[in-house]
């Protein structure tokens, strides 16, 4: 006799819990048989803990659809439905059911009310959260799975039809199952349609949509779904704000970074953490907003927050980018006090803010104390310590740098080149920065920055054979020239007044896909300046115009500053007149170029009045401003009135540069007051600046004049103690002092140190040596002056012959006085006024010595 049912492992799943959920309905005493129990026993729901959601094995069952109702009646949508609510208070029940149902039917795969049914079971137990997740992700990462939209409006409506507590987070699940697999649009759709039923959106669920949304940059849709949240008073986080303004930060838009931190602040809808004020402080930064990121900092402090390491680094920062030194100096101590170690990048900031003050002797120290520190120099470190020593004309120390950069290891680069060729280059060291560019090139570092530096310094010197040998090297290396590359030689062929050469370079730019620019025009129009054709000058800047190139300050200052130039300066105010007509607003240089070309005219009245015109017009005048008219006062002996400005200039809290106590200094030592020469040089370093080679040699000078030799000779010691070289001028003024002085050894030795040096007389100082000689009666060593500069191939001036003729004159040696006289004529040089008056005045007192009437 056959058993009424086949072995276990031959009865269908289905007939198990159809027997299940019939003896369930149908029995009374909870009383079951041995067979019942058996096939219970055996049940594979027993041992299933996770969902077998094989597609292979739902394929192999024809899945259910509200349009094809099965004969399998156990496992029909509403009869799988009324066993889930069954088991509606337990979820594993439930659970354990719909895995069996759903490999029969696929319910997973279809907007079917037993999927929703078992989500909402599930999320209702917290213990069983996690089930549901598994089964939404399974249900995103499905291709044939309905639009999360369909599965959205099963979930409400499940709820409503079967009495469900619509709790918010199985639909926070489904927004998460749809961004893992990147359905964003899905997440979206979730999203709205949670803000419209009103239903409580959680935070973390909205951070990771929207994070989702800016990594697939996405960004604008980001910024809707914030705006919706914030407008409809929807719960968000710090984390929430912090995703916007990276956003923004990614699309390049700091301001409206900032907007977001200003807005969520103000709101006081959150309370605004460390993380995000960090954040918005590196905004503040970038957008070189110091006021704003300090502002920040002390609220951090006051809120009891320490700012980390990287916050006070990055206003440090900030603060070196706007020349602030002594604020970040400040914010670096209290950085220390806080616990935080020094860094490089803060040390290394530094180092360029001292150097671009001038003060390069602290960047030095500082570079020094790395090691106290425990940081190891890198390729920034150096280059930025070397590109200091280059613009502060220590070019020495540049190299010596370079070297130890070497030593450790370091490879160059082609920014340590160029601040190296463009060091060398400042000092006129020629053959030094080509051999720095020859080594550029055979590393293979040489880029077109290299090359454009030692065109642009061939070009700016009138040198264009030079610059178009280096421009050829450059094209036959393979390096397109830029359009910096073709402004450079077009300058230099205007400098040269060769403009037809200059515009044959302009015509070239469309074969080469390059365009004019600002800069291409003004160079042009500053060329026909010089060459005083303003016509030509005035067709340019209306070709630039209608070309759709926007003049810039630099235009108007070339322009006005060109007039100027050709003695049209009225016209160049008038100029400038008609630009404001016009709503193109000029800028501070537009005037300080007109009133640099008044100052040139020695029209002090009219310069004065641009000031006050520009002042009036609300244009704040700055550094340049001041540092002009004091210059040009000082040059025109109104130093009582320079003194005013410079008055007017601190009132305004206007910061003097080196070059403005240049000017003044300059001013007085031609004055020969050297006491407020003195105090404006000491009070250089109390700003924390550091003199330069101008503002040293005016002080030199102004000693000689003084014939204070003992404090001119200790400011070069100084020199030479702070690394800045010595130039011609200053030897030429300190020998020149000595010889007066009569200390004719000190004025050798300094003169043999010059010739040691590399730097070579020229004709102020073989004249100053000649006249100085001779002045001490040693005509014989102003004769060997005279014999070097035959054998350097150089011709002696008037003066020189006209000082040793009245030396050898006064010695009494007149047969060398005229052979002198004579030798002058030879070499095609013309006797001056000077000249007559001494061979007058000896013919006299030799006539009136032996009674020879003088011819008449």
């Amino acid at each position: 006799m056959k058993p009424l049912l086949p072995p276990s492992s031959q009865i269908p799943p289905w007939l198990i819990l159809f027997c299940r959920r019939h003896l369930c309905i149908t029995s009374t005493s909870n009383s079951l048989t041995n067979q019942q129990t058996q096939i219970l026993e055996l049940s594979p729901l027993n041992s299933l803990e996770k969902p077998i959601l094989n597609p292979q094995i739902s394929k192999k069952h024809a899945p259910f659809d509200d349009n094809n109702h099965l004969e399998d009646v156990g496992f029909t949508k509403n009869h799988v439905v009324d066993v889930l609510l069954s088991y509606k208070d337990d979820p594993d029940s439930a659970y354990r059911y719909f895995q069996t149902a759903g490999q029969q039917r696929g319910f997973i795969h279809t907007k079917s009310d037993p999927f929703f049914v078992m989500l909402h079971i599930l999320v209702s137990s917290t213990m069983h959260q996690h089930k549901a997740r598994r089964l939404l992700d399974y249900y995103a990462s499905s291709d044939s799975s309905p639009s999360a939209t369909v599965v959205f409006n099963g979930l409400v409506d499940c709820a409503k039809s079967f009495g469900f507590e619509s709790n918010p987070r199985v639909f926070d699940f489904l927004i998460n199952s749809c961004v893992k697999v990147n359905r964003l649009s899905d997440a979206i759709d979730c999203f709205n349609g949670m803000v419209e039923h009103d239903i409580m959106l959680w935070v973390p669920t909205v951070n990771k949509l929207l994070k989702a949304l800016v990594r697939q940059d996405m960004i604008g849709v980001a910024r809707d779904l914030y705006t919706d949240i914030v407008s409809r008073g929807t719960r968000y986080d710090c984390r929430t704000v912090h995703i916007l303004m990276s956003a923004c930060l990614r699309e390049e838009k700091p301001d409206e970074a900032l907007k977001l931190f200003e807005e969520a602040k103000k709101s006081g809808v959150i309370k605004l953490d460390a993380r995000l004020y960090t954040l918005c402080v590196y905004v503040a930064c970038k957008e070189e907003n110091l006021s704003f990121a300090l502002e920040l900092l002390e609220e951090m402090k006051g809120k009891g927050w320490v700012p980390s390491d990287g916050t006070y680094t990055n206003i440090i920062t900030a603060c070196i980018k706007q020349e602030n030194v002594v604020e970040a100096l400040r914010l670096k101590d209290e950085m220390l006090r806080k616990g935080h170690p020094m860094n490089l990048v803060v040390a290394t900031s530094l180092m360029k803010g001292y150097h671009v003050q001038g003060n390069l002797s602290s960047a030095l120290d500082l570079f020094d104390k790395l090691v106290e520190y425990g940081l190891t120099p890198n390729k920034v470190t150096f280059a930025v310590l070397m590109e200091g020593c280059c613009k502060n004309g220590n070019i020495e120390k540049a190299v010596e740098v370079y070297r130890q950069m070497k030593l450790a290891g370091i490879k160059s680069n082609a920014f340590v080149e160029n601040s190296l060729i463009k060091g060398f280059l400042s000092a006129n060291l020629l053959d030094e920065a080509m051999n720095v560019f020859d080594e550029a090139i055979n590393s293979g570092t040489a880029n077109v920055f290299v090359y454009n530096s030692i065109i642009a310094w061939f070009c700016k010197k009138g040198r264009m054979d030079g610059a178009k040998k280096v421009w050829d090297q450059m094209v036959d290396n393979g390096v397109l020239p830029t359009i910096t590359s073709y402004n450079n030689m077009i300058l230099g062929n205007c400098r040269n007044g060769n403009m037809d050469k200059a515009l044959d370079l302009f015509s070239q730019l469309p074969e080469r896909h390059l365009k004019a620019n600002v800069v291409t025009y003004s160079i042009l129009i500053d060329g026909y300046f010089r060459k005083g054709d303003t016509d030509k000058a005035d067709n340019l800047f209306d070709q630039m115009r209608s070309s759709g190139i926007v003049p810039t300050d630099y235009t108007f200052n070339t322009i006005i500053s060109g007039m100027s130039k050709v003695g049209k300066t009225s016209e160049a105010k008038d100029f400038l007149k008609n630009i404001v007509t016009v709503d193109l607003l000029p800028t501070c240089m537009s005037y300080n170029s007109l009133i640099d070309g008044f100052l040139k005219e020695d029209d002090v009245s009219s310069a004065l009045a641009v000031y006050r015109e520009m002042c009036d017009s609300g244009i704040s005048p700055d550094v340049v401003t001041y540092t002009t008219l004091i210059d040009g006062l000082c040059k025109s002996n109104n130093i009582d009135l320079a003194l005013k400005m410079l008055n007017e200039m601190r009132n305004r809290e206007i910061k003097l540069d080196v070059i403005a106590y240049a000017v003044l200094i300059d001013g007085f030592c031609k004055r020969r007051d050297m006491k407020n020469a003195s105090e404006l040089f000491d009070e250089i370093r109390q700003v924390g600046l550091s003199p330069n080679l101008f503002v040293y040699n005016s002080m030199i000078s102004g000693f000689r004049n003084v014939n204070n030799m003992e404090a001119a000779l200790v400011l070069h010691e100084r020199m030479i103690n702070e690394g800045i070289p010595c130039d011609l001028e200053t030897y030429t003024t300190l020998i020149d002092g000595l010889l007066k002085d009569g200390k004719i050894v000190v004025a050798s030795d300094l003169y043999t140190e010059m010739i040691g040096k590399g730097i070579m007389p020229d004709d102020i100082t073989y004249t100053v040596l000649v006249q100085g000689l001779c002045n001490k009666g040693q005509v014989e060593n102003a004769h060997k002056v005279l014999e070097e500069m035959y054998k350097k191939n150089k011709t002696p001036s008037v003066l020189i012959y006209n000082t040793l003729i009245a030396g050898h004159f006064k010695e009494g040696n007149l047969e060398e006085a005229f052979r002198l006289h004579d030798e002058m004529l030879d070499k095609g040089l013309k006797p001056d006024d000077a000249t007559i008056d001494i061979l007058c005045g000896k013919l006299k007192g030799i006539s009136l010595a032996h009674g020879i009437p003088m011819p008449q």
